[in-house]
């Protein structure tokens, strides 16, 4: 299998697909003027406790607070005796918020603190009560009218290695199964750890030579030492580590020896990747490659119809048939349908191949859209339980190879399967449509920064095949305004970059998300011819 990572950088959007054998698996994208928090470390502090939730809330300097569900506490802030007489150590008059929140020093209060219930340990105190400050790590973007989830489980993550501050245990990848390589990696970690500090080696550390782990090791502890002084010298909560961008997570997390080739577009993007690389991972070096051609690179590697249909209600089937995919507030709902798929001489068979079809194709879209949550897919009713139960153990078997947790419930007796899959950031829906301004709501279109992602292309498509140095590009009022606000970002760099005048026209008929093209001041339609 052929395993690609290709990052298109060089539009007004951030793109990274990943394609297996040249089909598109999974897509992350970004635009420059969005916020992204999960793996984010701040400091905060504790506005409230609901000890009705088993969670408090955290300030932590967003919008909204910080959502901490008590058994996202780590073990150091857990069974803490808050019978004073027992402990016979001098007491300060005074303790330092900072000692509290780097877990070295203990509150001392006459209130109850909060409990929460475990299957596995029975009650668990937790020593979190209102304005404490307190170290915690975004593992959640904010959706819908929830915020942010955050957790005192704080990681901080390098290529190889996840340095764990509040922990002491040594965790190895799972799929690390050389016993003699185990040893060896655990005795690397006692060299380097401080003491009260636990780490996670990851997979990609498996047999690299024991200075590159230990390189790691090292600038993680640098960061954490950073991180300590900040904390030290903080009024109030503050942002202690920013993530890093989606190109460099991608590439610290998914690119290792089974990917054969990493293609970037953008030379500057080239430059800074090629240099992480290097600095992280040199073995993997020569896997990088830069994107020369005029065309778009996605259009070339023949993957832009299937990054297109992310974005559609519907999605074909090869055989006839049709997905429906609509986002409620609660949970995604799919619906299959047969379509002109009926060429089977039974009601059963005809079901049987529109539903393995079907699912395989939702396992897909689950990946590529990050669609997280409570997933309801209402297949074609079949009536031999033998076929459900197959169905069933397909589905399990596809949503195996997704790197987000995802559970599997049987079919009902309705035809509908209910799935869970973990939720991290927005889906592809929140993250590139916004609500309607024209339907209040009621409804999702493509938001203006991906209507202008999408006439960048289209230029950068034109230029690769004509000459013409001036276009007229109709629209949406809604959009003109987004790219006149914009100028920089658009006209300007249209102008620098591809040599070609743009024209904006308003057009009332057009709807949000579409456009027109017209070569210099013509009324000929050259939308399609291009695009």
């Amino acid at each position: 299998m052929v395993r690609r990572i290709l990052i298109n950088a060089s539009g007004s959007q951030f793109r990274i697909a990943i394609t297996e054998d040249g089909k598109l698996v999974e897509l992350f994208t970004e635009t420059p003027d969005t916020a992204h928090h999960v793996g984010n470390i701040y400091l905060g502090r504790v506005t409230k406790i609901v000890q009705g939730m088993n969670a408090a809330f955290v300030d932590i300097g967003l919008e909204q607070d910080g959502f901490l569900h008590f058994s996202d506490v780590d073990s150091t802030m857990e069974d803490v005796s808050t019978d004073e007489e027992d402990d016979d150590r001098p007491r300060s008059t005074s303790v330092d918020t900072a000692d509290v929140a780097l877990r070295t020093s203990k509150t001392s209060t006459a209130k109850k603190l909060p409990t929460f219930s475990t299957k596995r340990s029975g009650q668990i105190t937790i020593n979190l009560q209102a304005k404490q400050m307190v170290v915690v790590q975004v593992t959640r973007e904010a959706y819908q009218s929830k915020g942010v989830r955050i957790t005192t489980k704080v990681g901080l993550t390098g290529r190889n290695v996840v340095l764990l501050p509040f922990e002491e245990n040594t965790g190895i990848s799972r799929k690390i199964q050389s016993v003699r390589e185990r040893k060896r990696l655990r005795a690397i970690a006692r060299e380097v750890l401080p003491e009260g500090m636990g780490c996670i080696i990851r997979t990609a550390a498996s047999g690299l030579p024991s200075d590159d782990v230990h390189r790691d090791f090292s600038t993680l502890l640098e960061d954490w030492r950073e991180m300590e002084a900040e904390i030290r010298n903080a009024k109030g909560p503050i942002l202690l580590k920013q993530e890093e961008n989606v190109a460099y997570s991608v590439l610290r997390d998914l690119f290792k020896d089974d990917v054969d080739q990493v293609v970037i577009d953008d030379r500057k993007v080239f430059r800074e990747l090629k240099a992480y690389v290097q600095r992280t991972a040199p073995h993997l070096d020569a896997k990088l490659e830069f994107f020369a051609d005029t065309r778009p690179m996605f259009d070339v590697y023949g993957i832009e119809r299937d990054v297109h249909l992310t974005h559609s209600r519907r999605v074909p089937l090869q055989s006839g048939g049709y997905l429906i995919i609509d986002h409620t507030e609660a949970m995604v709902v799919v619906d299959v349908n047969s379509g002109r798929a009926s060429n089977q001489g039974s009601q059963e068979g005809n079901a049987v191949k529109s539903n393995f079809e079907a699912m395989r194709e939702v396992a897909k879209q689950l990946r590529l859209r990050d669609i997280g949550g409570m997933v309801l897919v209402d297949f074609i009713d079949m009536q031999q339980e033998e076929n459900r139960r197959k169905l069933y153990a397909e589905m399990k078997k596809e949503l195996s190879r997704d790197r987000a947790k995802t559970i599997v419930y049987p079919i009902t007796q309705l035809g509908i399967m209910q799935i869970t899959r973990q939720r991290i950031r927005q889906s592809m829906a929140e993250r590139t449509s916004e609500e309607c301004p024209f339907c209040m709501g009621t409804g999702r279109v493509i938001s203006a920064a991906s209507t202008v992602a999408g006439i960048d292309r289209w230029l950068r498509n034109y230029r690769a095949r004509a000459w013409g140095m001036r276009v007229t590009i109709a629209t949406h009022p809604y959009i003109i305004h987004y790219i006149e606000r914009n100028k920089a970002q658009t006209l300007r760099k249209w102008l620098r970059s591809y040599f070609i005048s743009v024209t904006l026209r308003e057009d009332e008929r057009i709807e949000a998300g579409e456009f027109r093209c017209y070569a210099g001041s013509s009324t000929k339609d050259i939308t399609r011819q291009y695009q």
